[in-house]
């Protein structure tokens, strides 16, 4: 028998940091399931659903990782996960998107209601910002399961949304 846990990890962006969280987990035994990364600012974010052997408590979890010198500075999160280890169709994604030029603040959120609008579901976001003031650039990339009925006037939309707002859109089906 096994468990899932989510391990989140909010800490200092340091070089190696994925390389020890990894081996940490592998040496506790874990499986690792969805996982995601990203740099932001000059922190990290891990977070990672894992398939634990049973008798392995979360908080053992937790105090491994939080001893790990690349984790220093930083909040480490071990819990159960309650839902099922594997996506619905909604989770798989079909097209990839990506919206970028100057800074547009509330670009996310108008994006993200032209992907309710339409039964899109986003699977995984990621946003950059670079420059301050009027030479910022802002790039978002979207992976979106987007239902085959509604995809065309989807991503008219969002290809719209972008050209009112002066950006550049770069629409590939997965």
């Amino acid at each position: 028998m096994s468990q899932l846990f989510i391990v989140s990890v909010v800490c200092p962006d340091r070089t190696g940091l994925i390389a020890a969280l990894a081996e940490c987990l592998f040496d506790l035994g874990a499986n690792l399931g969805d996982a995601a990364f990203a740099v932001l600012g000059r922190g990290a974010e891990f977070s990672a659903v894992c398939d634990m052997p049973d008798g392995i408590a979360p908080a053992a979890v937790e105090a491994a990782l939080k001893a790990l010198p690349e984790t220093e500075g930083g909040e480490v999160s071990v819990r159960a996960f309650a839902f099922a280890a594997e996506q619905d169709h909604t989770g798989r994604t079909t097209h990839a998107i990506e919206v970028g030029g100057g800074d547009r603040p509330g670009l996310v959120a108008r994006l993200a209601e032209v992907f309710q609008q339409y039964g899109a579901n986003i699977v995984r976001l990621n946003s950059t910002r670079s420059g301050r003031g009027s030479a910022a650039s802002y790039l978002v990339r979207i992976a979106a399961y987007i239902p085959e009925e509604t995809s065309a006037s989807c991503l008219n939309t969002v290809a719209n949304t972008a050209g009112e707002l002066g950006l550049t859109c770069r629409i590939d089906p997965v």
